[in-house]
């Protein structure tokens, strides 16, 4: 398991995460996630920022970013994020930390919990007293032992918690299981057939395709119906396609539709995504119109 080990706070490089005795929380599935307990280790509310008793300021959070702000998409296999918490202290950054955890409360309602895959983060100083630290993340679709850094249901696509906490040079501490929120996507698959080819100017085209999204559970592809998709097309030498008709997956995620054929060029769907589920486009397929 990826738990963060406590080194004594006289060294300078106390961990984050491993303040205290790490609390044993089971899901809706059963599953126990064993996430240290935030209130316990701060000596404070674990929804609010902490603050030692007896500090004069805590560390100051400027910026934090979770794999380049942008959706964590995950298909069939693992996962690995980059993320980086940029703070500020009059005595330096020691340390910091990630993780990302799904429910509704960070000591009795937890879901799934991704925690980082190191010990401490890897720090750099851009002056004496602000740092940008770096930590990784491991999301591994399927249940694969005991939780942690598991996603090993559907259920947990979507809107996850981002906590955040930073370590200053003099062991002063700002944490806080509600920083920002962020999203944890099932990847999606497009396919795209556009017959006959070539085909007459006026003659009608048949596009075909396909969309599934990745299922966790089973660690397959699976076919995604009901949902709306675009059929789009762009002519040879543009390089932006524009959308033509809107059209619903049926049942297995099977699209089809029809066209007037007109011009040479790329015929593609395009999927907008939901919360659950990423976005996605498939690379065009070229028509020759006699």
């Amino acid at each position: 398991m990826r738990i963060r080990a406590t080194v004594a706070a006289v060294t300078g490089a106390l961990a984050l995460s491993a303040l205290a005795a790490p609390v044993a929380q089971a899901d809706s599935h059963g599953v126990e996630l064993d996430r240290p307990g935030v209130a316990e280790r701060f000596g404070t509310s674990s929804a609010k920022p902490s603050l030692r008793t007896g500090a004069t300021a805590a560390p100051t959070i400027t910026a934090v970013t979770v794999n380049s702000n942008t959706n964590v998409v995950v298909g069939t296999g693992a996962k690995t994020i980059k993320v980086y918490v940029k703070a500020s202290h009059p005595s330096g950054i020691s340390d910091a930390y990630i993780d990302l955890w799904h429910g509704s409360d960070p000591e009795y309602d937890i879901d799934g919990w991704l925690p980082p895959n190191e010990q401490a983060a890897s720090c750099t100083a851009s002056s004496a007293t602000t740092s940008t630290c770096m930590l990784t993340i491991t999301a591994t679709p399927g249940a694969n032992g005991d939780g942690v850094g598991d996603l090993y249901a559907n259920i947990l696509a979507g809107t996850w918690n981002v906590a955040v906490g930073v370590l200053a040079n003099d062991d002063e501490i700002f944490y806080t299981d509600f920083y920002k929120t962020h999203k944890v996507q099932r990847a999606s698959v497009l396919t795209v057939n556009a017959t006959p080819e070539p085909v007459k100017k006026g003659g009608t085209l048949t596009i075909t395709g396909k969309l599934t999204r990745a299922d966790w559970g089973t660690r397959k592809y699976v076919g995604f119906s009901g949902q709306k998709v675009a059929l789009q097309f762009r002519k040879s030498g543009p390089t932006s396609y524009a959308n033509v008709k809107g059209i619903t997956a049926a049942t297995g995620g099977a699209l089809k539709t029809t066209y007037k054929a007109s011009y040479d060029g790329y015929w593609r769907f395009n999927y907008s995504g939901i919360a659950s589920t990423a976005a996605v486009g498939v690379a065009g397929d070229y028509v020759d119109v006699k």
